[in-house]
């Protein structure tokens, strides 16, 4: 995960999972939406995009065709729902926090990447705008990331790529906390039902994969301009050291 890519965002991540790359930015605005206002309270949005040419053909804008897909908005309310999940939307104040995430080149597992980019942009946009909040601690209450796994040849398998995840007879996508709990889990059987063991064993396998993915989204928030570092919420994960890509397997 590389940081400070976009000038003029609060916080921005571009996040590369093998050939999968994302660009995730963090933008605080005044106000909330009209059903929110009185409140006190935040709130936090999220808009996901895929460029053009980030798939092998190419795929035309959704504003020049007029209307978003039912795969867009539906990855876009996924990435927002995770994000709400952890974030302290009573303390936040009378502001809305807007996620972009727009993916530059795709082969497979984007709303998982977009997911562990944008947390990682958001904390850096938290950790800038705290001074002039006044918050005692950021508004989290833990960390949270995302990753792809499923079954492809009878074999589970971590952070599908596009032809892994075309051939898998399972795929599943599953986000979760520093702490393990579940956000959301999305799986799939392709053909043949599973059974329950198997799923227990694709969790286990989502757990180690994001316990990975923890450790770069930490090293991009501490090497955010300004020294942004780490979120330490109440009850995450601290701050795990280190830098670097891990190989892929494919968390890199």
């Amino acid at each position: 995960m590389e940081p400070d890519v976009a000038k003029f965002a609060d916080g921005s991540v571009l996040v590369r999972l093998g050939d999968t790359h994302v660009l995730c930015t963090a933008k605080s605005v005044d106000g909330v939406p009209a059903w929110r206002r009185g409140t006190g309270a935040g709130w936090l949005t999220a808009e996901y995009s895929m460029l053009p040419a980030a798939t092998a053909d190419r795929t035309p804008r959704e504003a020049v065709r007029g209307k978003q897909g039912g795969r867009t908005m539906e990855i876009q309310r996924l990435i927002g729902r995770s994000l709400r999940a952890v974030v302290d939307l009573e303390s936040l104040g009378e502001r809305t926090i807007y996620i972009d995430c727009d993916v530059v080149q795709a082969d497979g597992g984007t709303r998982t990447a977009a997911i562990s980019g944008a947390y990682a942009a958001l904390v850096v946009a938290l950790e800038r705008l705290r001074p002039a909040a006044r918050w005692p601690r950021l508004p989290l209450f833990e960390d949270v990331a995302a990753v792809s796994v499923g079954v492809v040849d009878g074999e589970a398998r971590l952070d599908l790529e596009y032809e892994e995840d075309a051939a898998a007879s399972l795929d599943m996508n599953v986000v979760m906390t520093g702490e393990g709990r579940l956000v959301e889990v999305q799986a799939t059987a392709e053909g043949e039902p599973f059974p329950r063991a198997t799923l227990d064993e694709l969790l286990d396998l989502a757990a180690a994969g994001v316990a990975r993915i923890a450790t770069v989204q930490q090293a991009a928030i501490a090497g955010a301009r300004g020294g942004a570092g780490g979120p330490a919420p109440s009850g995450g994960q601290e701050a795990a050291g280190g830098s670097g890509t891990p190989p892929r397997d494919g968390i890199g």
